[in-house]
């Protein structure tokens, strides 16, 4: 996939977004009024509706402020494209993948809460780098759900990557501690690691996820290279706390923004981004094996104000 396809994506799954703030943008656009503290409270109550975050919100039409101040601002055209050029700077903080000299395979914990599309994340991450030629071992650790290690034996099927399972109720440390042996005896390059989903309010569970970080780790230096948490686009704020839980205990290194495509409540990223500190590595827009693309921080603010700012 070309980086405009990826690009386009990330618009196109942002049209439910886009589509309840751009009757509002507009709005700001046409109104005959000058820039005034008006024009300021509207741009952060449509922040606001796209589920940017109160907070958020607030930073970053300060900001725009202040710009516009300072440049002498007068149209509304350009105060806009002034917010734009924010969200991008917000969103591209922390971006930037740290190097790490380590032996392979380079070990991929994938977590998150039920139902948010871990082992489905798991899948397509896989094909992308089968895709771009590189060899991958699946580990079936969520040894709870009694169907999850089938449902990733049948993605694992589809297409073509080896895949290492154990019997419903083992220890899903031990699931790990295997795979990354036949990864390392094997000589793949990425081993990706599907955990069983875990309630950020129960510490038991979110404790064996830090197990798990830590037997790794001791079987291979370094791993897990990569914790990609999760996130349910749909579920909103709600999102941003399950972040703050599973950092706690993970060592969280990005996040994976699933179902972009199904909500209006896009704004969550900018909220992530900035309240976390971490970056989002991916974004989901769609059911098949290619619509999960890599995240722009470019085409990720064009697809919340719209084309034309």
């Amino acid at each position: 996939m070309g980086l405009f396809d990826s690009f386009s994506k990330i618009f196109q799954g942002l049209s439910r977004t886009r589509e309840g703030i751009s009757d509002k943008i507009r709005g700001l656009r046409s109104d005959e009024r000058e820039i005034d503290e008006g024009f300021f409270e509207s741009m952060e109550e449509i922040l606001i509706g796209a589920d940017v975050g109160v907070r958020v919100a607030g930073e970053l039409v300060s900001s725009v402020r202040q710009e516009v101040g300072q440049r002498k601002v007068s149209g509304k055209e350009e105060a806009l494209k002034i917010l734009r050029e924010k969200i991008v700077g917000l969103l591209s903080e922390n971006i930037d993948r740290p190097h790490r000299e380590s032996e392979r395979p380079e070990v991929i914990l994938i977590v998150g809460v039920n139902g948010g599309g871990k082992t489905t994340t798991a899948g397509k991450l896989a094909f992308r780098m089968l895709r771009d030629g590189k060899s991958v071992l699946l580990s079936a650790a969520d040894t709870f759900r009694a169907a999850a290690a089938e449902q990733l034996k049948i993605l694992a099927d589809r297409i073509g990557s080896e895949i290492i399972t154990q019997a419903d109720g083992a220890d899903p440390a031990a699931v790990v501690f295997d795979s990354i042996r036949a990864a390392r005896s094997r000589n793949c390059d990425y081993l990706i690691v599907d955990t069983a989903g875990r309630l950020h309010t129960k510490s038991n569970l979110m404790k064996e996820l830090e197990k798990i970080a830590k037997v790794a780790g001791k079987e291979l230096k370094g791993a897990p290279h990569e914790v990609l948490l999760v996130i349910d686009a749909t579920t909103g704020q709600n999102g941003l706390s399950q972040a703050k839980e599973f950092l706690k205990f993970t060592g969280v290194t990005a996040t994976v923004l699933t179902k972009l495509d199904g909500t209006a409540r896009g704004g969550i990223a900018l909220s992530i981004c900035r309240e976390m500190k971490i970056p989002i590595r991916y974004v989901g827009v769609g059911e098949g094996m290619e619509d999960m693309v890599d995240f722009s921080p470019e085409e990720y603010a064009r697809g919340l104000l719209g084309n034309e700012s």
